[in-house]
């Protein structure tokens, strides 16, 4: 009788043990099947270079852009259009903020058109402003409606998100007063 009784022990131990180790197994493929969470904080591989003069989430949209040496021409040309006060008085809005290199990218006769041409440059520039604020959890499949009035789309997970399918999101989640700012690497056209 003691026989049975020690290896009734040892069964029951041992399946009680399983248990645990099976639940487990359970949860990290449950895990590993859901989707990537979102980042919380700034994100993305160009955010260690993007130098800052100081802390900008107090500062309204443009002035928080203009503490960022990488954005000085995406600021130029806000000025330029004449969106200062416009973007500055908005109360909730974010911006896909081309850097430099993205108006690096452009040809000189592009640039110098644009740059020429203030109803062109304007209609350009609020193409990559959208009237609300976008958490990083809304990029993975978003569609927004810009101030220029088009829609663009985002996408992507993780940390790497993309701009209708070709605009690198090469840090977001910059915080200003009044925005929140996804840094990418190509000037957004709107749709004819």
């Amino acid at each position: 009788m003691r026989l049975i009784h020690t290896h009734t022990v040892r069964f029951t131990g041992a399946a009680l043990a399983a248990i645990p180790l099976a639940l487990g197994a359970l949860t990290a493929q449950s895990s590993a099947q859901d989707a990537s969470p979102s980042p919380t904080g700034t994100f993305g591989p160009g955010c260690s270079a993007l130098s800052q003069k100081a802390d900008t989430a107090k500062d309204k949209v443009v002035d928080a852009a203009a503490a960022y040496p990488q954005l000085s021409q995406l600021v130029s040309a806000a000025v330029r259009a004449h969106l200062t006060d416009t973007l500055n008085d908005k109360p909730a809005v974010t911006v896909f903020a081309p850097n430099n290199e993205a108006f690096k990218s452009l040809t000189a006769s592009q640039l110098s058109s644009l740059l020429d041409n203030e109803g062109q440059l304007k209609k350009v520039l609020t193409y990559h402003v959208v009237d609300k604020q976008i958490k990083p959890d809304q990029l993975s499949d978003g569609s927004f409606t810009t101030l220029e009035g088009g829609k663009l789309s985002t996408s992507g997970s993780g940390t790497d998100f993309k701009v209708n399918g070709k605009a690198n999101i090469v840090c977001g989640n910059i915080k200003a007063a009044n925005a929140t700012i996804y840094v990418v690497d190509s000037v957004l056209q709107p749709p004819s």
